[in-house]
């Protein structure tokens, strides 16, 4: 099939940037990927995954716990803060990203 339509678009630069390097990884030009991802659009009639938020823990899901509870969690940050208890950010991101081992995020 010919490839001559032109298609525009705006997007964040951090993603198109994460989103190249994964392609790169696969082989696959980014042209190649959104023809991909529009030719499922069309076999599937719609987004062809699910778009969901994602599933935070019950233990730290502010929505499924009481008020009594948030209080209890917050305290308990607190305390830790307090003891020094703590890690940095970058430190962090970097822990969850290293047991990611695939590096998709």
């Amino acid at each position: 099939m010919e490839k001559n339509a032109t298609l525009n678009i705006r997007i964040n630069p951090d993603v198109k940037k994460s989103a190249e390097t994964v392609l790169s990884r696969l082989g696959v030009p980014m042209a190649t990927a959104i023809d991909m991802f529009l030719k499922q659009v069309t076999l599937t009639g719609g987004i062809p995954f699910a778009i969901t938020l994602p599933k935070a823990p019950e233990s730290v899901n502010a929505d499924m716990m009481s008020v009594s509870q948030i209080r209890d969690k917050l305290a308990e940050g607190l305390s830790d803060v307090e003891r020094g208890k703590v890690r940095s950010a970058r430190e962090s991101f970097k822990r969850f990203k290293d047991s990611h081992s695939d590096g998709a995020l």
